[in-house]
């Protein structure tokens, strides 16, 4: 069996059912296999010894001595009488928690079978040139800032700003903005960060007209929701689409939980097939809680 045809066979749904019916399997064996809810034999294996002082170990961070050991395995040989008798009392029956639960483990057993084999870089390539905008990086602006206030400076805004700027242009990249124009609760010197952070702090406007800015002289005046702000763009990052090496973990935990959804919806497809679904939805007109046309029985 060549390499490409025994990864398609390992990464066949029935493979990895078959895989989970013989973790299981052995799972039972391991732990001592206790004969079933209506046997009223119990086994308790050294796996199960060894799993319940290994919990132990963890909780206290010593291993357990033998009388705490003996507590150990006489509290899990109640749970396991109680565990029977509940159900066999049929109290596990008609419980949403304990459906639930259960629930929640058969498709955790499928989840993890899902990801028994990881994606090949092939499957990685494809699935980042599907989805191409979930990754795309988007533009980063390393920027400088002086503000100028309308409530301050009123009518003379628009003209200070251009004294200022003449100013500004005329020290350059250089220039120390210590001190120059009008406080706000925002820095003035902002590192190389995506254009979304400037949005969320200056609003969308100010960081459209940020994204069109060259790098290398000061330029404005550029309104935003506070006032008016000139601006030196130290560096800009056009947006770009990541090469995979960039992001594999990001491509590799979006592949697989595509995979773990994939694996879950064919279970149920598959487990429907083998059940005789019959739905009798109420009379509307003598329930509150079912509204609409009464559509009787409805078969699955």
């Amino acid at each position: 069996m060549t390499q490409s045809r025994r990864r398609r066979w390992l990464r066949e749904p029935l493979v990895h059912f078959l895989l989970i019916g013989a973790a299981l399997f052995l799972l039972f064996r391991w732990t001592g296999g206790s004969g079933g809810p209506d046997s009223n034999r119990i086994v308790i294996g050294p796996g199960q010894v060894e799993h319940l002082a290994v919990g132990f170990s963890r909780t206290w961070r010593r291993p357990p001595t033998p009388e705490e050991l003996k507590g150990l395995i006489d509290d899990y040989v109640r749970e396991e009488m109680a565990t029977r008798e509940a159900r066999s009392m049929g109290l596990d029956r008609e419980d949403t928690v304990i459906r639930r639960r259960l629930r929640q483990k058969l498709e955790f057993l499928v989840e993890d079978a899902a990801e028994a084999v990881p994606p090949t870089d092939a499957e990685l390539q494809a699935w980042l040139d599907t989805h191409p905008e979930d990754y795309r990086r988007e533009p980063e602006v390393a920027f400088e800032q002086v503000f100028l206030s309308p409530d301050r400076r009123g009518d003379d805004l628009e003209a200070d700003a251009q004294k200022l700027l003449q100013q500004l242009q005329a020290l350059g990249p250089d220039a120390d903005i210590e001190g120059l124009g009008d406080s706000i609760m925002l820095p003035g010197d902002f590192d190389l960060a995506p254009l979304t952070v400037a949005a969320r702090m200056f609003g969308a406007e100010f960081a459209e007209r940020l994204g069109e800015l060259e790098p290398g002289s000061w330029v404005g005046p550029i309104p935003s929701g506070y006032g008016l702000h000139l601006v030196f763009v130290r560096e800009r990052i056009e947006g770009r689409e990541p090469e995979l090496d960039d992001i594999r973990d990001a491509v590799a935990r979006d592949l697989l939980t595509r995979r773990r959804k994939e694996q879950l919806e064919a279970m149920y497809e598959r487990l429907l097939e083998q059940y005789d679904v019959v739905i009798d939805m109420p009379d509307p007109e003598k329930s509150s809680a079912v509204g609409g046309p009464d559509d009787s029985a409805e078969t699955r």
